[in-house]
């Protein structure tokens, strides 16, 4: 069975903060202001819709959810 998980591409990634703001249960941004998903919440928050809106406000495509396995 194949659950949803949370990616960022850093290579895309300009630290526009969109998905920190709109889901900071879930994301935060490292030293360098480039996004990434707090430990633990990369499978468990990928269906909330606060989750769904940061994939679509990143103005670079770099958070996307993807199938994976459980």
């Amino acid at each position: 069975m194949s659950a949803v998980r949370i990616e960022i591409d850093k290579g895309r990634c300009v630290g526009a903060g969109m998905c920190a703001l709109t889901a900071p249960d879930v994301f935060t941004q490292d030293d360098d202001g480039l996004s990434e998903i707090l430990p633990g919440r990369a499978e468990t928050a990928a269906g909330q819709a606060a989750v769904k809106e940061a994939v679509r406000a990143c103005p670079v495509g770099a958070v996307s959810l993807a199938d994976g396995e459980e």
